[in-house]
């Protein structure tokens, strides 16, 4: 429990700089905890006491132990070092062996502190199979890792009509997978050799082609005309402020449905931006697993691609709801699927539903 002292100086806090300083040391306590003891070890009352906080007091901040703990991850991706030096890479190979390299240099070695921080992640892949509520986002957080990985990869190699997201989809299953062999089985395996076959599958031929014909049927996009006012964003994928006002395409996709935005990346013009805001109908536990992936995902582009080579998709976390009630969604959910398109301040048209971002990105008019 709060001393004295601490009760005398949160007096003088406000109502929200004390919610913020109590889940600041909650998320504090919760990391020393995970650290020291493992996830399934951890009870809530060990994080409520080192916090010297109640019990109720970390439910007020988050809803379980589940999503402490992917808050935690989130906040360690974030403070990781980032890559010294600029990208180098001049072919889609180096560019793969360069995200292997990043994505591996996170992992745990065998002779590291059973406690260390490095090894916080070893159990997120089992906790995340344990739950449905969480199996289908990873999924898509991890499709839209590939999809993000896979367009930087056309860009770098530039060649029209080229698509590379199979070939990014089998680098992120064997970069987990070694994940998942260095918490089972620590030594074992070869890091270098897994770079070495990352950078193999630019040459690998995985019959990978878009067809915009996987759409059976896509109602056409419907003409609106309301002001578009966004709020003030963030770019996740960048970790930078994003101005929002200019033309382009806005798909406001659930965590259930987040592979889809790459028909609005095909069928967009190119001189217009693609934005996705990320929204959940769960932002208390699956908003800091959404941020986790694509903090990973940032991390591993920025050794990887050149600036020129960045896809041009912005990705809002929106986790209160504010940029999809701007593009006139006012409900979200897990199954979100809605899409806009802007031009000279206003949504000129929307889709809803199955196809929305074909249907927006490739509205004519």
């Amino acid at each position: 429990m709060a001393n004295d002292g601490d009760e005398v100086a949160m007096a003088r806090l406000s109502r929200a700089e004390m919610q913020e300083n109590n889940r600041a040391r909650v998320l504090t306590a919760a990391r020393a905890e995970f650290t020291e003891r493992g996830y399934r070890d951890t009870k809530i009352d060990q994080i409520a006491e080192r916090a010297e906080l109640t019990r109720g007091a970390v439910y007020s901040n988050f809803p379980g132990k589940r999503a402490l703990y992917f808050a935690v991850l989130a906040q360690v991706a974030a403070e990781a070092a980032e890559p010294e030096f600029p990208p180098t890479a001049r072919t889609t190979g180096q560019a793969l062996a360069d995200f292997a390299r990043a994505w591996l240099a996170r992992l745990p070695m065998a002779l590291d502190d059973p406690h260390s921080t490095a090894r916080l992640g070893r159990d997120l892949l089992p906790e995340i199979m344990a739950d449905e509520r969480t199996r289908l986002p990873f999924a898509q957080l991890t499709k839209l890792s590939a999809i993000v990985l896979g367009a930087g990869l056309e860009a770098l190699a530039g060649t029209p009509g080229a698509r590379m997201v199979r070939a990014a989809e089998v680098a992120l299953t064997m970069l987990y997978g070694a994940g998942q062999l260095a918490a089972a089985a620590p030594g074992f395996g070869e890091p270098f050799a897994v770079v070495g076959a990352c950078a193999q599958l630019a040459g690998l031929d995985t019959e990978d082609r878009w067809q915009a014909a996987h759409l059976p049927y896509v109602a056409p996009a419907r003409p609106d005309g309301r002001p578009w006012t966004p709020p003030a964003g963030t770019d996740a994928l960048r970790a930078e402020p994003v101005a929002l006002t200019g033309d382009g395409v806005v798909a406001v996709l659930g965590l259930h449905r987040l592979g889809a935005v790459e028909e609005a990346l095909r069928a967009a013009p190119a001189a217009g931006a693609v934005t996705l805001a990320v929204v959940t109908g769960a932002p208390a536990e699956l908003g800091p697993l959404a941020r986790l992936v694509l903090t990973e995902l940032r991390t591993g582009l920025r050794a990887a691609l050149p600036g020129a080579a960045w896809p041009r998709l912005r990705i809002v976390p929106d986790e209160s709801g504010v940029l999809a009630a701007a593009a006139g969604v006012p409900a979200v959910s897990d199954a979100t699927e809605s899409a806009v398109r802007i031009a000279s301040g206003r949504i000129v048209a929307r889709a809803d539903g199955y196809g929305a971002c074909h249907a927006a990105a490739s509205w004519a008019g």
